[in-house]
């Protein structure tokens, strides 16, 4: 795969293709052989078609012309009769055979109220409504290790070298805890270094984040931007993940065991 920005990768593609994704370094970063098991574990794809709201909500913000060719918003069906229960299998059987999801007019509700929220707040209304590439393909080699490595940022605004990621919390006021949980610092690092290897300039990479749950009538809507040591200790992380990918593979030896150790109060159980 060559070293550009290209923006006619199906996501099947993107996912199935060269390159070692920010996902993949979270597997590297926990054990390395989940980064061999994740690629060749067997997939139950009859529960992949249950409902993603984070999908959901992605796709209908900023992809809603391709909403109503993924999902599949039914009229409510009374399960409890014979006759709603045969339509709900009908419906099944289309959503499998279309490869579409089937969402609750509930959901479907929510989902909109949550993208009314998000277009409330100015600077999100800004990202989504301006001119830029959902779901790009990003390809570039590590200066350090040489690794085609790959990203797929949910919005790039190429005119003002910004790149946006859509976030969904069900507990937003702890999104700073869960960010390093997640290693969002790690993937802001990654996506921001890529762009920039490709188009020469440091983009300014934002966190759009919308609740899932509701808060006083409202889903709260709130943009970060992680600060210079947050990216630094990101940057760090993931070249850290990189060599240890390089290794292994030149080795190939993917280490498969983790260390196990006791929680905190054990530990001061222990010591009492």
């Amino acid at each position: 795969m060559k070293q550009g920005i290209y923006y006619d990768i199906s996501n099947e593609d993107y996912h199935g293709g060269e390159g070692v994704s920010k996902s993949q370094l979270d597997f590297i970063e926990e054990s390395p052989a989940l980064y061999q098991w994740v690629k060749n574990a067997p997939v139950d794809k009859s529960k992949m078609s249950s409902l993603d709201m984070g999908t959901a909500f992605h796709c209908l913000l900023l992809e809603p012309d391709e909403f109503k060719n993924r999902f599949i918003i039914p009229k409510p069906i009374n399960l409890r009769t014979n006759a709603g229960k045969s339509e709900y299998q009908e419906l099944l059987k289309q959503a499998e055979e279309s490869n579409q999801t089937i969402i609750t007019s509930e959901d479907y509700k929510k989902l909109l109220l949550m993208r009314d929220s998000a277009m409330a707040h100015p600077l999100a209304k800004w990202i989504i409504e301006e001119q830029g590439h959902t779901e790009s393909s990003i390809y570039w080699n590590d200066i350090d290790t040489h690794i085609l490595c790959r990203c797929r940022p949910d919005k790039f605004i190429e005119k003002f070298n910004w790149v946006a990621d859509i976030k969904t919390s069900a507990d937003i006021d702890r999104f700073y805890a869960h960010s390093y949980d997640y290693r969002y610092h790690v993937q802001d690092s990654f996506y921001s270094d890529g762009v920039q290897s490709i188009t020469g300039e440091k983009p300014t990479f934002v966190f759009l984040v919308v609740s899932t749950t509701i808060n006083c009538g409202r889903y709260p809507v709130k943009t970060f931007m992680l600060d210079e040591a947050a990216k630094n200790i990101g940057r760090q992380a993931y070249k850290a993940n990189l060599f240890r990918f390089k290794q292994c593979t030149e080795d190939n030896n993917f280490p498969a065991l983790q260390t196990l150790s006791l929680p905190y109060w054990a530990k001061e159980l222990k010591n009492e």
